[in-house]
C-alpha cells in the first residue's frame, strides 16, 4: 500500500528542507503552501529527481475551509497519510499595541486553529494507516515571556501542550505525535540577517534548515515526543530553570532589542 506524508508550508524555509529530506528517504509526499510560493516547480523537481509521487495544493491556510479543502481532496483521491507534518506558521516580531487586529487573528488561525483542524479531519485515515505519526512544528519561543513575540510565543505554547496530550490520548492507536521546538533557523535572507546580529551565543544556537529537517523526521519516525534541536539549545532550556527571573528578562530585552522594527 502506498502511504503518504504530507507537509504544510512546505514551499519554502524549513518546510522545504523538510520535503527534500522525505524524498530523500523515498517517502511520498502531499504538499501544502501558499499560491504563487513556487510549490509547483518544486514538487516537478522533486517528482522527477527523487522518483517519489508528490500530490501538491496551493492554498492560503488562514481560512478554515481550505483544512476541508484539503481533507476532500485525500479523500477523493484515495490517498493513505501515515504522515502529518504542521509546519506552516505566522511569525511575527513587534509591540502588541503595533500589531493590525486582521494580523493577530490571522495568526493564531494559521498557527493554532489550522493545525489543531487539520489533524482532526486527517486522524481516521492516520489511524487507519497505523503505526503513523504527527510532526507539529513549535518553537522554544513556546517556552518563554519573550516581548515582541507574545502572540507567536502563545501559539506555539498551545501547540506544545495540544501534542503532549494528543499524544497520550493516541497510545492504544498505534499513533504517534512529536513535537519540534526549534530556535533560529536560517531560513530566509531577511532572518538569516536577523540571526547574525544577535549575540554570540544566540548565533551558535541558530541551526540550518537541513539539519534541522533530518533530526524533525528522525523523531518523528522513532516517536520521540518533545524535541529541542541543538545543543546549545539544550543548554539555554536547562539555564532557564537556573537563572533568576531579573537576569533572564535582561538577556531575553537584549537580544530582542537588535532586532529592526518589522513592518506589520
Amino acid at each position: 500500500m502506498r502511504t503518504f506524508i504530507l507537509i504544510t508550508g512546505a514551499s519554502q524555509g524549513f518546510g522545504k528542507a523538510m520535503a527534500f529530506e522525505c524524498a530523500k528517504r523515498k517517502m511520498n509526499l502531499f504538499l501544502i503552501a501558499l499560491p504563487n510560493s513556487g510549490l509547483e516547480v518544486l514538487s516537478d523537481f522533486i517528482r522527477v529527481n527523487f522518483e517519489v509521487e508528490v500530490h501538491y495544493l496551493e492554498m492560503d491556510l488562514s481560512s478554515t475551509k481550505n483544512c476541508y479543502e484539503i481533507s476532500r481532496y485525500v479523500s477523493d483521491n484515495g490517498l493513505q497519510i501515515q504522515y502529518l507534518v504542521n509546519n506552516a506558521g505566522v511569525l511575527s516580531r513587534g509591540m502588541f499595541s503595533e500589531l493590525s487586529d486582521q494580523f493577530v487573528i490571522k495568526q493564531i488561525q494559521v498557527n493554532v486553529a489550522t493545525p489543531t483542524l487539520l489533524t482532526k479531519l486527517l486522524l481516521n485515515n492516520l489511524k487507519q494507516n497505523a503505526p503513523a505519526a504527527i510532526l507539529n512544528i513549535s518553537s522554544m519561543a513556546g517556552f518563554f515571556a519573550i516581548p515582541k513575540k507574545q502572540v507567536y510565543g502563545a501559539t506555539k505554547a498551545y501547540l506544545t501542550s495540544f501534542s503532549k496530550s494528543l499524544n497520550k490520548e493516541l497510545i492504544n492507536d498505534n499513533v504517534t505525535v512529536t513535537t519540534l521546538c526549534p530556535g533560529g533557523l536560517n531560513t530566509s535572507t531577511r532572518i538569516c540577517y536577523q540571526n547574525r546580529i544577535l549575540g554570540l551565543i544566540s548565533r551558535k544556537a541558530v541551526l540550518n534548515p537541513e539539519d534541522a529537517a533530518k533530526i524533525a523526521i528522525d523523531s518523528m519516525l522513532t516517536g520521540k515526543k518533545v524535541i529541542v534541536p541543538g545543543f546549545i539549545n539544550k543548554c539555554l532550556m536547562v539555564l532557564d530553570k537556573l537563572l533568576p527571573e531579573a537576569i533572564k528578562d535582561w538577556l531575553t530585552n537584549r537580544e530582542i532589542n537588535k532586532f529592526p522594527k518589522p513592518v506589520i
